[in-house]
């Protein structure tokens, strides 16, 4: 299927490596330029390079702190009036909220929730200008069901959900859609540190625990971050227009409510 995106323009953050770099890739193959931002130039700018040996878009790697002013500035002066924007960021910390303070919190909410919401503002004027705009925000499976040492977590991006589901019946008359992706487990840096906290948590073996979490998911496997970049990439397609609003959860059955 073309998704009708040839030539668009995307902002994709957090883009060096897991679900962001997964996203970056399938947008790339539908022929849209690209800025990639992260905030370690090294990793990103291998990623730039891949992205344009396999595809010939143009991809431009941004270093840059996207919960500062300063950072969203940098990114969005290299793309200044992109059709799509790929927001995403590494979650924050398991623990006991026990053991958390009002910084901890504060940086839970810029990371996963608050600079989200202002890369929103920035570009989605120009989006309904257009006509034009995707806007799509990883967040987590745990918005559905939340898991119970990533209260951090929870907390922010349940509020960016929240704060999407009002914005998107603003935008979609405009054909601007905001939509949220909601990962369940899969192969990527976040979940093996996940793992290995959880394993010496539990005083058993990384490989024991890695093996568990794996069986007990009803595909019996971790997901391929391809998979999530195909999904997004979807979302964005000009065949998308009519959803808004949504939280599309990709976890293999992990959850196991009926809605």
């Amino acid at each position: 299927m073309d998704l009708g995106l040839k030539d668009k323009r995307a902002v994709v953050c957090a883009a060096s490596k897991g679900l962001g770099r997964a996203c970056a890739i399938s947008l790339a193959r539908e022929g849209v330029d690209l800025v990639i931002a992260a905030r370690t130039l090294g990793p990103l700018e291998e990623t730039a390079a891949a992205i344009r040996s396999e595809t010939g878009v143009n991809v431009t790697a941004v270093a840059a702190d996207v919960t500062t002013d300063e950072g969203r500035a940098a990114v969005l002066a290299a793309c200044p009036t992109p059709d799509i924007l790929v927001n995403n960021a590494g979650g924050p910390p398991p623990g006991d909220f026990r053991n958390w303070n009002r910084d901890d919190w504060i940086k839970a909410l810029d990371a996963n929730m608050i600079s989200a919401i202002l890369m929103m503002k920035d570009v989605v004027d120009g989006m309904i200008d257009r006509k034009f705009g995707r806007i799509v925000n990883i967040t987590s499976g745990a918005v559905k069901q939340p898991i119970e040492d990533l209260g951090l977590s929870n907390g922010a991006r349940t509020g960016l959900t929240g704060f999407v589901a009002g914005l998107s019946r603003q935008t979609t008359q405009h054909n601007v859609t905001v939509n949220n992706l909601l990962p369940g487990p899969f192969e990527t840096d976040r979940l093996f540190s996940n793992l290995a906290s959880a394993a010496e948590k539990a005083g058993r073996s990384v490989e024991d625990l890695t093996n568990e979490w794996r069986s007990s998911n009803p595909s019996a496997r971790f997901g391929d971050p391809a998979e999530f970049g195909d999904l997004c990439a979807y979302v964005c397609s000009a065949q998308a227009g009519y959803m808004t609003g949504q939280n599309f959860l990709i976890d293999g059955g992990a959850y196991r409510g009926t809605l």
